[in-house]
């Protein structure tokens, strides 16, 4: 055995008799499944069954686990109590004297002549709500995809700090795919279990849109003034807060002047919402990008993928809690007042126009929520194009995004990586493990000048590559590991691509989940990418069954549903749209996943 643990050429098992002719290479295409997926139906993903999970729970200590739905009634026996105590208070003199010093709002310069909401404010209200049912609704179906959230970038099971799914079986080759669950009809988008393809176009698709009406909200919050309502110009608002939340639980309401200035715990919490929360959820987005993470290090350091998405859970949290509190306030502190000055741009407490603005608006909010899931499961296709249309602008920016290994050292490798996919079961498989892979032959086709097949010895005696890196699934989970193998540019040099060659296509010995094997595309220049790789070994051993013996792709931009394990051929093309159902990888052909996912 070698120092670094990685087999000799000798302790290989002799390679077989080669079996490879042109009717083998070609054979690749014809145990693809070539059927056109457009539905989602009972025979979705493979009949996947449904599965519930468990109420929402988090972490104490090292091992107990506090059920969420308990904070339902120790809230309102707090709510209760709260309520009691502030009332007590308000009958104390140096409480009352407060809350007279401190009525509750605090009024900066220009308040008066900048006072009222202008129209602007209003749309802005609706268009931000209506974007927020798809992209809430789409973010739980991706968070109910993998029911876990950590705080380091290992995903090890047991140590999650919140978890909406049973402990993880003791089963060493469960997969990730097996602990996704089902969300109630309505909750999710969609509802059904593993659709994160089509949630995470609803997700990022709908998402460019609310950025773009944040920023329009930005530009004229300053060019307007209305920041002075938003954001606090004195100390005095602290004060102000404390005496406003004594006065709401009191349930003796603090005197309104919102047509002129919020008050000041209704600042801190638009402030919060529109400079921390909303910002925070962007940044939070971009730490869980593979290409985003692997080139620019300092976000991945900063916002690993498990921390990033533990803050940006927490984000929702706070954007759910708002929405619940800023309604409930709306509604109990003056209902017609406040619709008329958001909805039409009125101080009056008597007229029912704002009202009825609201009432239409809340009525396309509801149709929206009522039809996008079966929309979805009607058109998924639609829904996967114009997904893209709107995210695909952004993407390609990074698509083209290199990056060097480095970052990380044996040190940061994770206890666990989780396995995922359908495991390779065909006769073909068996026999090749079976036999320690002495009869495996990498067949390389193609546009290629000089086609090849590769035993596990060949591949060995090229140049060893070598490289830490962290892997992204699209399901959420992460973990870093140790690749060693072979560069795909030394592939590339070895079997010279045509010019005409623009696609690399990964064909596996295992099938998918519907029928068919397992395959998918990459570009072409992403070959040549320092972190794109043919590995053999993992930390250190040599690839076991569960993680992609004998041979598995890695292409550190990509998320890991396209790091094609199990490799039995590569076959260089000018185009996968007849390759397949032809939308560029199994996933993309049965569950609508995209054929570029570098975010």
């Amino acid at each position: 055995m070698a120092i670094d643990g990685r087999p000799t050429s000798d302790e290989l098992p002799a390679p077989a008799t080669s079996n490879i002719n042109p009717e083998s290479l070609a054979s690749f295409r014809e145990e693809l499944d070539q059927r056109k997926h457009d539905v989602v139906d009972e025979t979705w993903a493979g009949s996947m069954p449904a599965q519930n999970g468990v109420p929402p729970r988090i972490r104490f200590g090292h091992s107990k686990w506090f059920n969420l739905l308990w904070l339902i009634p120790i809230g309102f026996v707090l709510l209760v109590i709260g309520i009691a105590v502030a009332k007590g208070l308000r009958d104390i003199p140096v409480i009352a004297q407060f809350v007279e010093r401190y009525p509750g709002t605090v009024f900066p310069a220009g308040a008066e002549v900048n006072g009222g909401l202008p129209a602007w404010v209003g749309w802005q209200h609706f268009f931000n709500g209506l974007l927020m049912i798809p992209i809430i609704r789409s973010g739980l179906s991706i968070l109910a995809d993998h029911p876990r959230l950590y705080w380091s970038r290992h995903s090890t099971p047991g140590r999650e700090w919140f978890r909406m799914q049973k402990p993880v079986p003791s089963d060493p080759l469960y997969t990730a795919k097996q602990d996704s669950i089902t969300l109630p009809n309505g909750v999710g988008l969609p509802s059904r279990r593993h659709s994160i393809g089509l949630a995470r176009w609803w997700h990022l698709g709908i998402n460019t849109l609310w950025l773009l009406n944040g920023l329009i909200f930005y530009i004229l919050v300053f060019a307007t003034g209305h920041w002075l309502r938003l954001i606090p110009t004195s100390w005095d608002v602290v004060p102000s807060a404390a005496s406003v939340a004594i006065q709401y639980l009191s349930l003796d309401w603090p005197t309104d002047d919102a047509w002129v200035a919020y008050n000041s715990l209704q600042v801190i919490a638009y402030f919060i919402t529109v400079f921390v929360a909303a910002p925070l959820a962007f940044i939070t987005g971009l730490g869980m990008s593979p290409a985003l993470s692997t080139k620019f290090k300092w976000i991945s350091s900063v916002f690993s993928i498990q921390f990033a998405r533990s803050l940006h859970f927490l984000v929702l949290i706070w954007f759910l809690l708002f929405i619940v509190m800023h309604i409930t306030l709306v509604v109990t502190t003056g209902a017609l007042s406040n619709f008329n000055m958001m909805y039409a741009s009125r101080d009056s407490a008597d007229s029912w126009y704002g009202f009825w603005i609201f009432a239409a608006s809340l009525t396309v909010m509801i149709a929206l929520w009522v039809a996008v899931t079966p929309f979805t499961n009607r058109h998924p296709r639609l829904v996967q194009r114009i997904g893209y249309a709107l995210i695909g602008p952004v993407q390609r920016l990074f698509e083209h995004i290199d990056s060097k290994p480095g970052q990380y050292t044996e040190k940061d490798i994770s206890p666990y990586l989780w396995h995922n996919g359908k495991y390779p079961e065909t006769q073909e498989y068996r026999d090749l493990y079976d036999n320690n892979f002495a009869d495996y032959r990498l067949r390389v086709s193609g546009l290629v000048e000089n086609p090849v097949h590769l035993d596990l010895r060949q591949l060995r005696e090229m140049p060893h590559h070598e490289q830490i890196t962290q892997h992204f699934c699209i399901q959420g989970w992460s973990g870093v590991a140790k690749w060693g193998g072979v560069s795909m540019q030394t592939i590339v040099d070895v079997v010279k691509p045509k010019p005409e060659a623009k696609w690399v296509i990964f064909y596996s010995l295992a099938e998918g989940s519907d029928s068919g094997i397992y395959y998918d595309a990459q570009p072409i220049e992403q070959m040549s990418y320092h972190l794109t790789m043919l590995a053999y070994d993992m930390n250190g051993e040599a690839l076991s069954y569960g993680h992609g013996a004998p041979l598995r792709l890695r292409n550190e931009v990509q998320l890991g549903f396209k790091l094609v394990k199990w490799i039995k051929g590569i076959e260089f093309v000018e185009d996968f749209s007849e390759i397949g159902g032809g939308e560029g990888g199994y996933n993309n052909d049965h569950e609508f996943f995209g054929y570029r996912q570098s975010i």
